[in-house]
C-alpha cells in the first residue's frame, strides 16, 4: 500500500481524498494557495505546502512547482481530485517518469479519452451509436458552418479537452455560430491549456445517464451501475442520483458492456465514467472522464464501496476487491452540488466570508464539504461549498430526506442555491422522475412556485413589498405566499430563464445595474455584476449598441460571463481595461443618456 500521498486540489475531494487515506494509514499531503491558507484541507492534511500564487496557473496547475514539492517530500504518490490536472495526460506521464504513481488511469488512456474527438472515435469502432457531427482536425469557422448545416441547428460546440461543463456553448442559429466559436476557445484555452473544439448535434430533451468503470493493472475491469445526472444549469450538474430512473434492465446491460469496452479497449486503469445521452429508448456515447467524478458519492451510497479506496488500492498494485457479478445495489441516493451564488435569476458566482455554516444532520445524509464557518469564497476558483446526499429504500425516500435536508442547511454571509435546488426537487416533475437536461427551462415557473411554498410564512422576507426584484443578498426575496404572488412571480421567472441551461452567460441589464448614484443614472451605466477579470472588451467609445448585443466579457470562478446591452443605447465611456480585475458594481461602461431622458 501506497505509505505517501500528495493530494493536488482543494475543498471537498481534496477533505475526501485524505479522510480515505488517513483512514488507512497514509500519510497525507496538501497543497494550498495564498487564499486557501486556512482552508479546511490544510488542516486536516499531516503535512502542508504553499504555492506560490492564486490564480490556478499559479498554483494548483503549476505542473513544476508541484513536482518539485512532491519529490522534496517523498512522496509515492500523487492525487489530482478532479478538476486542474486531473485529465492532463503530460502532467500524469512526468508524475510517472519522476518515479511517482499517480492515482487515475496512464497517459495514453488519459490522452486517448481525454481528447473528446479520439473518445468519439474510439467508441464508433466499438459499435457505440454516436450523435451526428464532427470531430476533426480541422478548427476554422467554414468547416464547423457546414458540419452544423449537415447535423442541423441546434448543435453544441465543445472544447476537445473539456470538462466540467467549461468550454461548451450551445448553437440555435448559423448567426451565433462564429461567436460562440470564439468564445469557446477562448474559454478551452484558458481553462485547459487548448482550444480546439468538436461539434455535435444538441438534443434538448435527453437524458444524461453515465456508467461508473473500475479497472486495475490486471486485467479487470467492472462498472458499478449507472447515474442520471439530467439536472443541469449552463451544462453543469445540479443534482445527480443513482440508480437511473425509468431504465429498463436490457438498456441499463447494453450502457454497463459498452462502458466496460470503451475501459478495456484503451488499457484503463483506476476510476472512470462513460457518459451517454438517452433520448427515445436509444443511447449516444458523450464522453468518457478519466477521474473520479464529482457524483461519486451516489454509487458509494447504493454499492456500500468507498470509490477512493479502491482508486489508491488499485494504484498500489492491488487487483479490483470484486467481480461484476459481485457488485451490490441497494436503495436509492440523490446529491445536490451546493454552490456559493447569488439567487434567481442570474445564479452569479457569489463571494465573500462565511459567517455561519451549519450542514445538516440525519442518519440518512452524507455531507461532503470543503468550508466551515469562517472560510472566504474567492474569486479564483469554483464556487461549489459541498454536496448534500441522501439515501433511502426508494427513490421517493432519497428524496424527500434530500428535500428537507436542504431545507436545514444554514448559511450566512454569502449567497447559496440551496433553497433554489430544494424547490427543483419539490416540483411534481421530479417527483415523477420527468427529468431531462431542459428540465430548468421546460419547468421553471412550477420551481417559482415551490420556492415560494418553501419559505415559511412568517418570513420577513417573503414579506417584501417590491414585486421588481429578486435579491443578490438571498435566493429570493420580494414575495408574499399566495395565489396571486406565485403566478406573478411565475411570470417574471420565465421572463429572464437565465438559469436554463441553453444561456451561455449571464446578461446583464444596463437598465437595472447601475451601482447607486444620481436619479437617471440607471440609464447610463453598466457596472460589474460580480468581482472578476476583463477578460475582453467588444466595445468602444462612440459605438452605438443594440439590444442583446454583447459588450464585454468577464471571467469569474473558472466561467465566463457576456454582459449584454438590453437596449439600444450609445457607448459614451469605457471605465475598463483588458486584463483588469473588477469588484461588484465597479462602473465598467457609461452610456450616453437620450435627450429625453435628461432631468428637467
Amino acid at each position: 500500500m501506497i505509505t505517501r500521498l500528495l493530494v493536488i486540489n482543494r475543498g471537498e475531494i481534496a477533505c475526501r481524498i485524505m479522510r480515505t487515506a488517513q483512514r488507512l494509514g497514509i500519510e497525507c499531503a496538501a497543497v494550498y494557495s495564498p487564499a486557501d491558507r486556512d482552508a479546511l484541507h490544510v488542516l486536516l492534511a499531516d503535512r502542508a505546502f504553499a504555492l506560490r500564487g492564486n490564480a490556478a496557473s499559479d498554483s494548483y496547475l503549476d505542473q513544476q512547482q508541484l513536482l518539485a514539492i512532491a519529490t522534496d517530500w517523498g512522496a509515492e504518490a500523487i492525487h489530482p481530485g478532479y478538476g486542474f490536472l486531473s485529465e492532463n495526460s503530460d502532467f500524469a506521464r512526468a508524475v510517472t517518469d519522476a518515479g511517482m504513481r499517480f492515482v487515475g488511469p496512464g497517459a495514453e488512456a488519459i490522452a486517448a479519452m481525454g481528447s473528446k474527438a479520439r473518445a468519439k472515435q474510439l467508441m464508433a469502432e466499438a459499435d457505440v451509436p454516436m450523435l451526428p457531427g464532427y470531430h476533426g482536425d480541422a478548427q476554422d469557422i467554414a468547416v464547423l458552418r457546414e458540419a452544423a448545416d449537415q447535423a442541423g441547428y441546434p448543435v453544441l460546440l465543445k472544447a476537445v479537452a473539456g470538462g466540467g461543463g467549461r468550454g461548451l456553448r450551445v448553437v440555435h442559429a448559423e448567426v451565433e455560430l462564429e461567436e460562440a466559436l470564439a468564445a469557446v476557445q477562448r474559454e478551452a484555452r484558458a481553462a485547459f491549456g487548448d482550444p480546439r473544439v468538436l461539434l455535435e448535434k444538441y438534443l434538448p430533451q435527453a437524458r444524461h445517464v453515465e456508467i461508473q468503470v473500475f479497472a486495475d493493472d490486471h486485467g479487470h475491469c467492472v462498472h458499478l451501475h449507472e447515474r442520471d445526472c439530467s439536472v443541469q444549469r449552463r451544462h453543469q450538474k445540479l443534482i445527480e442520483e443513482a440508480p437511473a430512473p425509468g431504465l429498463d434492465d436490457a438498456t441499463r446491460t447494453a450502457m454497463g458492456a459498452a462502458a466496460v469496452r470503451a475501459a478495456t479497449g484503451i488499457g484503463y486503469s483506476g476510476a472512470g465514467t462513460v457518459e451517454f445521452l438517452y433520448q427515445g429508448g436509444e443511447f449516444y456515447f458523450l464522453e468518457m472522464n478519466t477521474r473520479l467524478q464529482v457524483e461519486h458519492p451516489v454509487t458509494e451510497c447504493i454499492t456500500g464501496l468507498d470509490l477512493v479506496e479502491w482508486q489508491l488500492r488499485v494504484a498500489s498494485g492491488e487487483a479490483l476487491p470484486l467481480t461484476q457479478a459481485d457488485i451490490p445495489r441497494h436503495g436509492w441516493a440523490i446529491e445536490a452540488r451546493i454552490n456559493a451564488e447569488t439567487g434567481a435569476p442570474d445564479f452569479l458566482p457569489s463571494t465573500g466570508l462565511i459567517t455561519d455554516l451549519v450542514w445538516p444532520q440525519g442518519d440518512a445524509l452524507r455531507v461532503d464539504a470543503g468550508f466551515r464557518s469562517g472560510d472566504r469564497i474567492s474569486v479564483f476558483y469554483d464556487s461549489m461549498l459541498g454536496k448534500l446526499i441522501a439515501w433511502g429504500p426508494s427513490r421517493a425516500e432519497a428524496v424527500a430526506e434530500l428535500s428537507r435536508g436542504l431545507g436545514q442547511l444554514r448559511v450566512s454571509g454569502i449567497s447559496h442555491n440551496a433553497e433554489f435546488l430544494g424547490a427543483v426537487l419539490d416540483t411534481p416533475a421530479f417527483r415523477a422522475a420527468d427529468v431531462h437536461t431542459g428540465f430548468l427551462a421546460q419547468h421553471q415557473q412550477d420551481i417559482a412556485v415551490a420556492l415560494i411554498q418553501r419559505r415559511p410564512q412568517d418570513d420577513p422576507a417573503t414579506q417584501h413589498p417590491d414585486w421588481g426584484t429578486l435579491s443578490r443578498g438571498g435566493p429570493l426575496t420580494g414575495w408574499r405566499q399566495n395565489r396571486g404572488q406565485a403566478q406573478r412571480f411565475s411570470q417574471q421567472y420565465h421572463m429572464r430563464p437565465l438559469y436554463a441551461g441553453t444561456a451561455p452567460s449571464a446578461a446583464t441589464d444596463i437598465n437595472t445595474l447601475a451601482g447607486g448614484g444620481a436619479q437617471g443614472q440607471s440609464q447610463q451605466a453598466l457596472t460589474a455584476p460580480l468581482p472578476g477579470r476583463v477578460i475582453k472588451l467588444l466595445v468602444s467609445a462612440g459605438d452605438s449598441v443594440v439590444a442583446g448585443q454583447p459588450l464585454l466579457v468577464m471571467e469569474a470562478m473558472k466561467m465566463e460571463h457576456t454582459l449584454r446591452a438590453t437596449a439600444d443605447a450609445r457607448i459614451d465611456a469605457v471605465h475598463c481595461e483588458t486584463d483588469a480585475m473588477v469588484q461588484p458594481d465597479q462602473l465598467l461602461i457609461a452610456f450616453a443618456v437620450p435627450a429625453e431622458a435628461q432631468p428637467s
